[in-house]
């Protein structure tokens, strides 16, 4: 018997066995849960008027705290584009707050909108039960900013889905979708918030994704897309790729492990150190760092304590760390925003020298928008000078 038609009889005994053996009917429902980890992997072509510009990657992370639908963190970004093993455009570092509830059914209400998550209200659940096989179709909303002019632009998706099964994905039960939509911008449909210069969008995606049992959230997505930009200055910009989305509910803290590291590093440190519980996790305050003036680079002398967080970190167990910087005010809130960016990176780097995972650091600057003393004094000012490690763990 030739291939094709082997197939052909394996294609209509399963259809003859689905009809026979129907599976269990499903409802789809969004649990929630609580502390979670995101990242978003953007590898597309990217051509300009037509000409190839070079591969445009782009990685965003998240720590996102939950309770009760709602949801709130900060998202940070690096992008760059690379030509021929050569960077041909700047690369974009930066981290943005996003606040946001889930509803049952999937539905996303944006409250504090940063542009991201990218994708919204997807996957959407259909309000009725359904089977291996059926299909449905739902409205999600995509925020797009292709040219990181820091105004994302967002549009509605009118997504078809299809339940094709069920599997397990790293030991968890999960559902498997397929879902496939058009992008359709301009014209009769205009984000009156988003890139004015922006004229028209257009292509294609095709996704698969593994939809948890226990929480109904998308624990990986893969999409592969075709689409087109087209601005009001006539220019075009195609892209042309992946893009792969990945969750993973961090897990408890390992409370037996890291709770002595802890004890023994407050009795050390005295008050050098600042350990709290708060609604995402362990916070541990690193005050009174020691920088050179307007600087980045860290003084001799933090080497000792830099070693006590890390033995905290590793301890811990979790899924990721939020390293913040904090400056005191000066009057220049850009460049203390930037200089909180930089010292929470030099902080990132300490650690993972000392054997924290770099993929479980995400680093956000502050600025002084945070002071915990008055800026008007030198111990206050001294005491608004610090890094702040969130150990997510709950």
């Amino acid at each position: 018997m030739n291939i094709c038609k082997k197939n052909l009889l394996i294609l209509v005994a399963t259809a003859f066995t689905a009809l026979i053996f129907p599976s269990e009917p499903i409802k789809f429902s969004y649990k929630g849960g609580s502390n979670y980890t995101m990242v978003e992997r953007t590898d597309l072509r990217r051509y300009d008027n037509n000409k190839y510009k070079g591969l445009m990657s782009r990685e965003v992370k998240a720590c996102i705290a939950g309770k009760d639908g709602l949801y709130e963190g900060s998202f940070y970004v690096d992008e760059k584009t690379v030509h021929k093993n050569v960077s041909v455009a700047d690369s974009v570092h930066n981290a943005t707050p996003s606040t946001f509830r889930i509803s049952e059914d999937g539905k996303f209400e944006m409250i504090e909108d940063c542009g991201y998550p990218s994708f919204r209200s997807f996957p959407a659940f259909p309000k009725n039960e359904v089977r291996i096989g059926d299909s449905w179709t739902a409205t999600a909303e995509r925020s797009v900013d292709p040219l990181n002019k820091g105004i994302p632009t967002k549009f509605p998706m009118e997504v078809l889905y299809t339940y094709t099964g069920d599997e397990i994905f790293h030991d968890e039960e999960v559902y498997v979708f397929s879902a496939q939509w058009a992008t359709r911008y301009g014209y009769s449909i205009i984000d009156e918030e988003g890139d004015p210069s922006l004229k028209s969008a257009s292509g294609s995606h095709k996704a698969t994704m593994y939809i948890s049992k226990a929480t109904g959230y998308a624990i990986v997505v893969r999409d592969y897309c075709e689409e087109t930009f087209i601005y009001n200055d006539g220019n075009s910009y195609t892209f042309k790729g992946g893009i792969a989305l990945f969750t993973e509910y961090a897990p408890s803290m390992d409370s037996e492990k890291v709770m002595p590291v802890i004890n023994r590093v407050a009795v050390s440190m005295g008050n050098d150190i600042g350990i709290e519980e708060t609604a995402a996790g362990l916070r541990l305050t690193m005050k009174n760092l020691q920088f050179k003036s307007n600087s980045a680079e860290l003084l001799p002398g933090e080497e000792v304590r830099l070693n006590q967080i890390a033995e905290i970190l590793k301890a811990s167990g979790t899924t990721a760390f939020l390293i913040e910087g904090h400056t005191a005010s000066t009057g220049q809130p850009n460049a203390e925003m930037q200089l909180s960016i930089e010292r929470a990176n030099t902080i990132a780097a300490e650690l993972v020298k000392r054997g924290v995972p770099a993929d479980k650091c995400i680093c956000q600057g502050r600025g002084s928008s945070r002071p915990v003393a008055d800026n008007s004094t030198p111990e206050g000012k001294a005491a608004n000078r610090r890094v702040e490690i969130t150990l997510f763990s709950k």
